[in-house]
């Protein structure tokens, strides 16, 4: 099984540490983002000092219009999965015509670096399980958008008050990888933004985690946390919780 770990999550370590850290741990590979591309040559040779891939990587959407770009940092990374990542609070969509056009646009942007052997894909947030009409609007975007593939949040389709035992078949041959990340129970870790180390929280992950196994085709599994206050706690612990899952 293929258990990596989202760079975001520790943002604000040292990278040279968390990697080591990361390495020593047992991840395959890491996720990264965007902060991380300004020396794509050098983040190589880190990741290949510590034995790790980054088979997939979130690209901003400015980036991911910028097929050269994009193609030549997936050429220098190894990345197999470029993902858009999110959309900032004045690019989200406000109607559903709206989020039709975004997938419409995802769609277009996408089809250059498919065409160059990428898998293209899109990451949720919560906002995207707003409704409109009984629909949600990840559905109306993904409808638009047919040959994108999904990176699924699953702690955040569970903030979005959306029921992903529902959600994932729905569209489980476009879910390509997963982040396994959890939510504190109600009132606790505020200063970790509510959020939990993987299994540690309220995401019913054991009765999930066969559902993923089977109704959908995702192959990279990534553990994540927004602020975790300890980031060695959060990876190991989560790591751990992964492997229990079992393959």
């Amino acid at each position: 099984m293929n258990i990596g770990f989202q760079l975001f999550s520790a943002r604000n370590f040292p990278l040279e540490d968390v990697l080591k850290t990361v390495a020593r741990l047992g991840y395959s590979h890491v996720e990264g983002y965007g902060s991380l591309y300004t020396d794509p040559k050098a983040l190589k040779a880190q990741l290949d000092a510590n034995g790790l891939t980054m088979p997939t990587a979130h690209i901003s959407l400015g980036d991911l219009e910028d097929t050269a770009k994009t193609l030549k940092l997936a050429e220098t990374l190894g990345i197999k999965v470029a993902i858009c990542p999110w959309l900032a609070p004045d690019q989200r969509p406000t109607s559903a015509d709206g989020w039709k056009a975004f997938g419409e646009k995802l769609q277009k942007i996408g089809k250059p670096l498919q065409d160059a052997g990428l898998t293209f894909g899109y990451h949720n947030h919560d906002f995207e399980f707003v409704s409109y009409d009984g629909k949600y609007a990840m559905d109306i975007l993904l409808e638009a958008a047919p040959a994108v593939n999904v990176e699924a949040d699953v702690a955040w389709i569970v903030r979005g008050k959306a029921d992903p035992a529902t959600w994932l078949p729905k569209f489980g041959d476009r879910i390509v990888a997963v982040h396994v990340k959890d939510i504190a129970p109600a009132g606790q870790n505020a200063d970790e933004d509510g959020w939990a180390d993987a299994g540690h929280g309220i995401v019913p992950w054991k009765t999930l985690w066969p559902l993923i196994r089977t109704k959908t085709k995702a192959a990279y599994f990534v553990a994540e946390h927004d602020n975790p206050k300890d980031v060695d706690r959060f990876a190991s612990r989560s790591i751990a919780f992964i492997k229990t899952l079992g393959a």
